[in-house]
């Protein structure tokens, strides 16, 4: 199913959890309650069928080579960003990468003015799900209206036998600003910082992983007060450099993607899991190969034009190993 790690042995000891935000994965109904209409066959993007296959088909691609380098097989989880629906994720498992794989998903619904959601693939062989629950980000504008945002998706289940809970993100954007914008990561910061203690409430010794799209940087301060107010570690700190990240805006690279975890995972055990790696998963094939932004995520759009890419952002990865 894939030749890009095809020589690699399959490592039963370990597993890949990923993140990918997808990048505007519209299926090509009009639906009244998103802003889609720049994804329908007719509109000035051309959103087609056939555009829309290819999209998929890339994608799993991209998935299904997540980790493998490492673990020789596909991710265990992925968590998703920029979904629409749960329409589009189902085509996504069933496109020509992913359709042999035991995968299934979680999502809900979330207020978001876009029409995006988070979601939750897993493979059902190496991960069951006992609980799920969206919790929506309390947000205002400045007319004191409800903004709408993703809400933040938490799973619950046992991977490999081993009970873990992964928090998925997608964090309001900086379209208004840097600054401007800040007020509403740091409120789905405290969001899930509130998750995370109540999990701990429950067993302090919870195994809790937080990954997503989260629109800041490992030393923002929505990120840092997560990190040091819970005792969490974030490998994507040492990753940040100047000609590296997972976006790319005006020549200029960002970290905005991002899975960190608590610190337990770093815990000597025989038949546990620990923290192996992570990474950026930037291999070629998802870099614009040519050109001023060579190098940079090769995307499906950019403005209207049609770019028959992946998406405008990297995957990243953390294996865990036992």
């Amino acid at each position: 199913m894939s030749d890009l790690f095809d020589d690699i042995p399959v490592q039963d000891n370990m597993q890949t959890l990923a993140f990918y935000n997808l990048e505007n994965l519209f299926d090509l109904d009009d639906d009244a309650h998103t802003n889609d209409n720049d994804f329908l066959p007719y509109s000035a993007k051309k959103w087609t069928p056939k555009r829309y296959k290819n999209k998929l088909r890339k994608l799993g691609f991209a998935i299904s080579n997540i980790g493998r380098h490492e673990t020789g097989k596909h991710p265990a989880i992925v968590g998703l960003a920029e979904v629409e629906n749960a329409k589009v994720i189902e085509d996504l498992l069933a496109s020509k990468h992913l359709e042999f794989y035991n995968y299934s998903y979680v999502h809900y619904e979330s207020p978001d003015e876009r029409g995006i959601d988070v979601a939750f693939i897993y493979d059902k062989d190496a991960f069951e799900v006992t609980h799920s629950d969206n919790f929506v980000v309390p947000l205002m504008d400045d007319d004191g209206m409800p903004d709408y945002t993703r809400d933040v998706l938490l799973v619950s289940g046992f991977l490999d036998n081993e009970p873990v809970h992964i928090i998925v993100n997608h964090w309001s954007s900086r379209r208004e600003g840097t600054l401007e914008s800040e007020h509403k990561r740091m409120a789905s910061s405290k969001k899930v910082g509130i998750i995370i203690s109540n999990l701990k409430e429950e067993d302090a010794n919870a195994k809790i992983i937080i990954m997503g799209d989260f629109n800041d940087e490992p030393q923002n301060n929505s990120i840092i007060n997560l990190v040091q107010n819970y005792n969490l570690y974030n490998p994507f700190e040492t990753l940040r450099s100047y000609n590296r990240g997972t976006v790319s805006r005006f020549k200029q690279w960002s970290l905005f993607d991002q899975i960190f975890f608590t610190t337990n995972f770093f815990e000597n055990s025989q038949d546990a899991f620990e923290f192996y790696k992570a990474n950026i998963f930037d291999e070629d094939f998802l870099k614009t190969f040519k050109g001023r932004y060579k190098g940079v995520p090769f995307r499906t759009y950019v403005g209207k034009k049609y770019n028959g890419g992946y998406s405008d952002h990297f995957p990243v990865y953390a294996v865990f190993k036992r």
